[in-house]
């Protein structure tokens, strides 16, 4: 039965058109991801299929219920609270219907409808409460009109998980959190009862939950089957065979056109045909050629240290930041900065800016440092600006390392068409906006990038694009982000914060999963361990059983082998989130989404082999 059906769906704003026939076919346990640049039309879609935007032509048809997420979404009720109660709405009319039923004696009705209570659940104020945690929401008090749009955010990706709607539509649902709350998602989304369709820059999310890709490109939807790793193998083949496909059009028409110009015979009766086919050629959309584009970081050499911290310590009442932070920061490295949001990583970045100061400690700065900044809320552009006039700040030329650019020609490498020059600001989406920021940072020449959730909102073509721009920076960058990609890709070391004031630098955003998976697997071990021993019972009960037997033959060797076996597990884990934290697998044709799926069969089966362990050791 199928969930959702979209039909040539047509979409203009003023003389932009957005989707000129896009067809989207959704099944009910389809996994959907939904990619394509910056302002071609995924949020649109989303919009319209969810009935936000009315189309300008076209259908859509749906059967059960759809939850959006929008990038901007408005939130209902006075407080957090209200907020999230009112998503759950459904469950008490399911239940007064219920009653309602019983009352009447429609035994019937009221059957279909404890088949639904069954399925869903009969109490979801605890599941309010859960989902409102572990998306680290406000407290339900907080006011929504006070709210960050982070905040915001969690709210409303909140309501729409309570909503349990048949058809989950994400716009961006990792934007604004953690690393551990996007592997909860992840969880949550491989299991959704429903289907999902999901706009997402985070390609681990993407290969772990798409089972199929379906690119907006062009103003029409063309779907690739499998994993992200499929479609992009898929879509290198597509556009090559598209683009000979072009060259050759196009060398028809001008051979065509030239025997046209020359032939007499052209004004004949029998030739009308030959130029008739010219016409229909010259008549065919021509291909949109995707046009490579750089980011280059040209800066000045720095020279020596670039920031160095001693003992840095920072922290709000009650409230602990960064305890007694060392950090030298040196040209060429990239550090990467995760942890739980509200740990203090934002604060950090305001220290190295100097626009706060350490309540101890020191934080000293290289002589010839240029900072610019990044930061989470895209702060900086004025709404009723151009983009031209907001990307060179009122300037057509400036100045970087010594050489004279063109602030035109620089945005056109950014894919700002021409045309978009004279848009203003408020009109564009939020990648988009994103994309001019980048901009108006490179025409700064800054050689200290202090980036806050750089990859919030941008497509995954100028995400690849920034990964080989920063990797190639001569300066030094600083970058908060839980984009699990961009830290495996391009950062030379890592900051992790791990709660009450402890900041740990690690080479590697792998080499800190490795330590946190082998300190909680030394914390199972102890906790078995120092376990208390099972009650005293009687001699006659004990002898009777079969948990206080002594160990057969068979279960000895077992525990002998098992230790061989658990290692073995391990080791296969830990060469599993190697391979994914290397970005060589994503392009050498390896099977990522199998790889993902035995990284996550292997947790369940080391816990098994852990409770096996541990049962006969005790016997033992």
């Amino acid at each position: 039965m199928v969930q959702l059906t979209a039909r040539d769906i047509e979409k203009s704003f003023g003389d932009r058109t957005i989707l000129r026939g896009c067809d989207l076919r959704v099944g009910p346990k389809d996994r959907v991801g939904l990619v394509g640049v910056n302002g071609g039309g995924k949020s649109t879609l989303l919009q319209v299929v969810a009935g936000v935007l009315q189309p300008d032509g076209g259908e859509v048809t749906t059967d059960g219920r759809l939850g959006l997420l929008r990038q901007n979404p408005p939130l209902p009720g006075r407080t957090v609270g209200e907020a999230a109660d009112d998503a759950v709405a459904w469950h008490r009319r399911l239940l007064r219907d219920y009653e309602e039923a019983l009352a009447a004696e429609d035994f019937a009705t009221s059957s279909a409808l404890q088949d639904r209570l069954d399925h869903h659940g009969w109490e979801v104020d605890h599941r309010v409460d859960a989902i409102l945690s572990k998306l680290g929401a406000p407290p339900r008090d907080r006011l929504t009109a006070e709210l960050s749009g982070g905040e915001a955010r969690r709210v409303a990706l909140a309501r729409v998980l309570l909503d349990a709607p048949d058809l989950l539509l994400l716009d961006e649902p990792t934007n604004h959190l953690d690393a551990d709350t996007v592997d909860w998602l992840q969880g949550v989304l491989r299991t959704w009862q429903g289907a999902v369709v999901l706009v997402t820059h985070d390609r681990y999310l993407l290969e772990a939950v798409a089972e199929r890709i379906v690119e907006v490109e062009d103003g029409i939807c063309v779907p690739y089957s499998g994993s992200y790793g499929d479609y992009l193998v898929a879509r290198a083949e597509r556009r090559a065979q598209q683009e000979r496909g072009e060259d050759r059009r196009l060398a028809l028409i001008a051979r065509e056109a030239a025997w046209a110009a020359r032939s007499p015979m052209a004004r004949s009766t029998k030739q009308k045909g030959r130029l008739q086919r010219l016409d229909a050629l010259r008549a065919q959309r021509d291909l949109t050629r995707e046009r490579a584009f750089s980011l280059d970081f040209r800066v000045d050499d720095v020279g020596g240290t670039v920031l160095e911290l001693d003992g840095v310590g920072k922290a709000y009442p009650g409230k602990p930041l960064i305890d007694d932070l060392d950090l030298a920061l040196l040209p060429g490295d990239r550090i990467g900065v995760f942890g739980p949001n509200g740990a203090g990583k934002s604060t950090l970045l305001r220290l190295l800016r100097g626009i706060e100061a350490p309540d101890r400690g020191e934080i000293r700065r290289g002589a010839r440092i240029s900072v610019g900044v990044l930061d989470q809320e895209r702060t900086g552009l004025d709404p009723d600006e151009s983009v031209l006039f907001a990307a060179g700040k009122g300037a057509s030329h400036v100045e970087i390392a010594g050489r004279v650019v063109h602030v035109s020609a620089f945005l056109e490498r950014f894919l700002f068409d021409r045309r978009m020059f004279h848009q203003r600001v408020h009109s564009l989406s939020g990648g988009e906006r994103a994309r001019l920021l980048l901009v108006r940072l490179l025409l700064e020449g800054c050689n200290l990038l202090l980036l806050d959730e750089p990859t919030n909102d941008l497509d995954l073509q100028t995400l690849r694009v920034l990964e080989e721009a920063l990797m190639g920076f001569r300066g030094s960058a600083v970058v908060v982000t839980h984009d699990r990609a961009f830290l495996d890709r391009v950062c030379t070391s890592v900051l992790a914060f791990e709660g009450e004031g402890r900041v740990v630098q690690y080479a590697s955003r792998t080499q800190y999963v490795q330590v946190l998976e082998a300190a909680r697997r030394a914390a199972a071990r102890e906790a078995a361990e120092a376990a208390p021993p099972a009650p005293t019972k009687s001699r006659e009960r004990m002898t009777s059983t079969p948990s206080a037997k002594k160990l057969t033959f068979k279960e000895r060797a077992e525990l002998e082998g098992l230790p061989a076996r658990i290692e073995a597990l391990e080791a296969e884990q830990t060469t599993i989130e190697e391979q994914l934290g290397s970005a060589e697998v994503y392009r050498d044709g390896t099977d990522v989404g199998a790889l993902t799926r035995r990284l996550t069969a292997l947790g369940p089966e080391l816990e098994v082999l852990y409770d096996r362990w541990s049962a006969l050791e005790e016997r033992a």
